[in-house]
Order: C-alpha cells, then sequence, then structure tokens
C-alpha cells in the first residue's frame, strides 16, 4: 500500500497550522505519515500540534504524526530535517496555512499513481496538480494563475514555477538524496523541484498530472513577503539550470506579460 509522507514546516504559526493539520487528520486514506518540523515556536504553535497528534492517534486512522521542535537555520533547513525522517513512497510539504482541499486528496491521488500500472518501480517520478488560492478564513479566492501543464518536464518550468511545491508530490527514492539548497532563502523550492523532475528523466520515470486541485495555498508565505528578493533568487536559478540567453529572453517575456494582464 502505497505511503504517503507529508512534511509540514512551523514556526510561531499558532494563526494558521490548525487548518493544516485538520486537512490532514481528516483524509479518508490512512497509510499518511505526517512529519510536522517546527523551528522551536515561541506561541502556541507546538501546544496545537501536540493536540493534533493525540487526535491522530484517538480516531485510529492510521496516520502516523511524528513532532519535532529544535532550532532551525530556516526553512529550507528544516525541510531537509523532514527529507531525512520520512520514510514513505512519495513526499510532499504542505507548510502552515496550506491544506488538502478534500478528504479523499490523497486517496485520489494513489489512484492516479495506481492507474496504469501495479509495478512499484514503474509509478511516476512525480505526481501533480493544480492549486486554488484561499483567503485566511479558507474562502476560494481564485484559481492559481499559472496552471499546471498536461505534459511536465524539468525544462517547463522556464516559463515560471508552473506546479506550485504544495502540489508537486515527489518519489521518495528520488527525492531522498535531493537536499534543498539552502543558499537560496526564499526560492529553494523551485530549485528543488527542477532537480526531481530532471531526477526522474534520468530513469525515465513519467511525471503524471492527476487532473484536480491537489493543493489549497494560502497566499502569505514568506516567497510573498519578500517577493523581490524571491525574483532575484528565481533568476539566478534559472541561469543555472537553463542558461544565461534563455533566462534572459523568458524574463523579457515575462516584463511583457505582466503589463498585458494589468
Amino acid at each position: 500500500m502505497t505511503k504517503f509522507s507529508i512534511i509540514t514546516i512551523t514556526f510561531n504559526a499558532e494563526r494558521t497550522v490548525k487548518r493544516t493539520l485538520d486537512s490532514v487528520l481528516g483524509q479518508t486514506y490512512d497509510n499518511i505519515e505526517h512529519l510536522v518540523i517546527d523551528g522551536m515556536s515561541t506561541d502556541g504553535t507546538v501546544r496545537i500540534v501536540q493536540d493534533y497528534r493525540r487526535r491522530s492517534e484517538q480516531t485510529g486512522n492510521g496516520h502516523y504524526v511524528h513532532v519535532t521542535s529544535e532550532p532551525d537555520e530556516g526553512i529550507y533547513d528544516a525541510m531537509n530535517k523532514g527529507l531525512r525522517l520520512a520514510s514513505g513512497d512519495y513526499i510532499v510539504f504542505l507548510n502552515a496555512g496550506d491544506s488538502l482541499p478534500s478528504t479523499d486528496t490523497i486517496a485520489q491521488i494513489v489512484k492516479a499513481a495506481e492507474l496504469k500500472t501495479t509495478l512499484v518501480e514503474e509509478w511516476p517520478g512525480v505526481l501533480y496538480g493544480e492549486t486554488d488560492i484561499v483567503d485566511s478564513e479558507e474562502n476560494f479566492v481564485r484559481h492559481r494563475r499559472l496552471r499546471a501543464p498536461k505534459a511536465l518536464t524539468w525544462k517547463s518550468f522556464r516559463h515560471g514555477m508552473v506546479v506550485c511545491h504544495q502540489a508537486f508530490y515527489a518519489r521518495m527514492d528520488i527525492a531522498r538524496y535531493i537536499y534543498f539548497n539552502c543558499r537560496y532563502r526564499y526560492s529553494a523550492d523551485v530549485d528543488w523541484c527542477i532537480r526531481i523532475m530532471k531526477e526522474a528523466e534520468r530513469y525515465h520515470l513519467t511525471l503524471r498530472n492527476v487532473g484536480f486541485v491537489v493543493a489549497n495555498y494560502q497566499n502569505e508565505g514568506q516567497t510573498t513577503l519578500h517577493h523581490r528578493d524571491s525574483l532575484r533568487e528565481r533568476y539566478n536559478i534559472m541561469r543555472v539550470h537553463y542558461g544565461n540567453v534563455t533566462t534572459l529572453i523568458m524574463h523579457a517575456y515575462f516584463a511583457v506579460r505582466s503589463v498585458i494582464m494589468k
């Protein structure tokens, strides 16, 4: 039975974390490992998370919840800690404020993974889907502007992060050895996804669009708060993976697109 590792990074997130935890708690699929990596919060975050762990055990839903709270060197260092602890077949990062849109989201993703084969070695290297933007009360705001392409490759991210990391489920046998580059403060997730897709291509593994919304994203993360710094990092990441000329051409296109869409 396919095991899913969900990693949630928290730091002083008492205002937003409960909706994330509740969306995992309510999943009908039972082979879920939920790793909550806290950065030594000083508010009520750890109390909320520990209460969630107890509630999960009491439901008998088959989920395994692991909680750590210790100092870290930032969100991507914490994500790397989660990678080292994870033991699932697939891994996804669902941070405080993000949520799974329905109680059968993971169950439906599993069906998509098993759609064409029963052989584990032939399962897709990445399962991905759409993302909806929600407000602080989890009310629908809009569909994410960049839509997940029907056919995804590592080159697709030349056009921007067309699949956000909350909607990007990577095979753990690939992801286990690909860590987030902590020299990036705001956009290491972009670099990580590209490297995961490159590795999947090396092993001739498919990247499968599951065809539905798999994540709700609250648009208040660090990338949003530090938008300009994030854009600089993304430019440098694109230069590394796609070269200077392609990066310059694509950013000229982004500038024109932003004007047209205003």
